[in-house]
C-alpha cells in the first residue's frame, strides 16, 4: 500500500466563456477557471496523487502541461494516461478522497455528481471516492474569489 497526496490550484478565467470543470463535471452558471487545460483542479490533484504514490512523477511530467497537443485538453484524458502509468507498474486504486476549496460556488448541488464522474474516470465504484468542498472563510486568494483550488489524498496498492 501507498499513498500519495496532490494539490492544485487555478485563478479564474477573464473569459466570460470559460466553462467551470470540476471533478469532470461542468457546473452550470459558474466562472471557468484559467489554465493551459480545462483546469480542472479536482482531477489535476487527484492526477498529481494517484502519480506521486506509485513514485512516477507528477502531472506536468505525465502530460506536458504546456505542449500544444494539451492546450485545451480535457483532464480526463490525464486520468487515463495516470491510470495506463499505474496499471503498468502493477497498482490499483484503493480509495481517493478530495477537497474543493472555494468560496464561490456553492457545490454542496453537485458533490455526487463529481463523486460518480470522477469513480468513473478511475474505474472504482463510488463508495471509494470522497470529495468536499469547503471556504476559506473569506481569507486569503480562495477568500476573495481570486480562484479554486483542491487537495487530495489517494491510497494504492
Amino acid at each position: 500500500m501507498r499513498i500519495g497526496n496532490g494539490v492544485d490550484v487555478h485563478a479564474f478565467s477573464d473569459d466570460p466563456n470559460r466553462l467551470l470543470v470540476l471533478g469532470g463535471v461542468q457546473i452550470p452558471g459558474a466562472q471557468g477557471l484559467d489554465g493551459h487545460s480545462d483546469a480542472d483542479v479536482v482531477l489535476h490533484a487527484i492526477v498529481d496523487a494517484l502519480l506521486g504514490a506509485a513514485a512516477l512523477g507528477d502531472l506536468g511530467s505525465l502530460v506536458g502541461i504546456d505542449r500544444p497537443e494539451t492546450h485545451g485538453a480535457s483532464s480526463a484524458s490525464f486520468v487515463r494516461a495516470a491510470l495506463d502509468e499505474l496499471a503498468a507498474a502493477g497498482f490499483t486504486i484503493g480509495n481517493v478522497d478530495a477537497t474543493v476549496v472555494a468560496q464561490t460556488p456553492r457545490l454542496s448541488g453537485v458533490i455526487a455528481q463529481m463523486r460518480d464522474s470522477v469513480a468513473h474516470l478511475l474505474r472504482v465504484p463510488t463508495t471509494q471516492v470522497s470529495i468536499k468542498a469547503t471556504t476559506t472563510d473569506r481569507l486569503g486568494a480562495i477568500g476573495n474569489n481570486e480562484g479554486i483550488a483542491c487537495l487530495a489524498v489517494v491510497l494504492i496498492v
